[in-house]
């Protein structure tokens, strides 16, 4: 299953993180794919809020791993600054998110990681300065469903 929404501001990209929070149920993941600067932070801020979070959500790229307590803990984890399977498996980030939702970026970096159900979300640069086009791929229906009233239809 593949559901596109069309951002046109970070405002926008937070509220569908937000949507996201709002379904997202214990044992989610979101594996977040896009270049720097794409948005994959403010998407998760959205995600803490619709979680009930009311933590100042920041990315993790130099710490690697933050949580966030809500409805559901949320995993915020980034392998940008990591390439080694040995450092990423040692971050234990399917057993921190057991109970709660991970969000990780720059998941392409550990393609090897399985994860039944996962959700594959692509940021990827849109119409004008800050617009963008983010694809869920997979994933639980429900996710698909939160976004239903933000989608574009997708080819």
């Amino acid at each position: 299953m593949r559901t596109t929404v069309v951002s046109g501001s970070a405002d926008d990209t937070r509220g569908t993180g937000r949507r996201l929070g709002m379904a997202a149920a214990a044992g989610d993941v979101l594996l977040l794919d896009g270049p720097l600067g794409a948005g994959k932070t403010v998407l998760v801020q959205g995600l803490a809020e619709g979680l009930g979070s009311k933590a100042e959500v920041i990315s993790p790229t130099f710490v690697l791993v933050r949580q966030y307590r809500g409805r559901l803990e949320l995993v915020h984890a980034d392998l940008y600054r990591l390439d080694d399977r040995v450092e990423i498996e040692a971050l234990g980030l399917l057993e921190l998110s057991a109970d709660g939702v991970l969000a990780l970026e720059w998941a392409d970096r550990a393609p090897w990681l399985e994860v039944p159900q996962a959700a594959r979300l692509s940021i990827a640069a849109g119409a004008g300065e800050f617009g963008r086009e983010l694809c869920l791929d997979g994933g639980p229906s429900r996710l698909h469903a939160a976004l239903a009233g933000i989608v574009v239809p997708s080819s």
